[in-house]
């Protein structure tokens, strides 16, 4: 069976058996596919992908992920990407960040402001950059981990890093949000 944290047992899900991914990793899963911009109405469905991929992984038998977590992180962003290819994000941008900062916690303006030009500036990104800046800022994984996980040399997730800090450091600059 898929690897889990010792502190917890597993939990049930529906229809039976075992979920294989802990809270955490749930929470986690959610952040990158709202970072990648899949609208808060689409996260359910994009944990349950990413879900069901694990539980596709262990029914073929295949070994489970060395890191669950960091497997979970790369499959959600591989959606988000998938996901933005399809729809056209910037219609919905102002109302799926309204929703997250009034669902988490009121803020300040100027909060509000720099966080939806930095989500601007994530858009404005091509998806191969995005996907890498969000998998080591937010999900936190290490640059070698990120290219273990694409299957990219660590030089190309370095490059990409480089080049998506840097345009979106030029964008807030732009905008004067910093």
């Amino acid at each position: 069976m898929l690897r889990r944290r010792a502190r917890r047992g597993p939990e049930p899900i529906a229809g039976g058996g075992d979920d294989p991914l802990d809270a955490a990793q749930e929470r986690r899963v959610r952040a990158v596919l709202a970072l990648g911009g899949v609208p808060q109405a689409d996260l359910l469905d994009g944990v349950q992908q990413v879900r069901l991929r694990l539980l596709e992984r262990a029914a073929k038998g295949e070994e489970a992920p060395r890191d669950v977590s960091a497997w979970a992180a790369v499959v959600a962003s591989n959606l988000a990407m998938d996901w933005h290819r399809a729809k056209r994000r910037q219609e919905r941008l102002g109302e799926r960040l309204a929703s997250l900062r009034q669902s988490e916690h009121p803020s300040g303006e100027e909060t509000s402001l720099l966080s939806l030009a930095v989500a601007q500036g994530l858009d404005d990104l091509p998806d191969a950059q995005r996907q890498v800046l969000v998998l080591r800022f937010y999900a936190d994984l290490p640059v070698r981990g990120i290219a273990e996980e694409l299957g990219i040399p660590e030089g190309t997730v370095k490059s990409r890093l480089h080049t998506a800090v840097r345009a979106l450091r030029a964008r807030l600059h732009e905008d004067e949000v910093v």
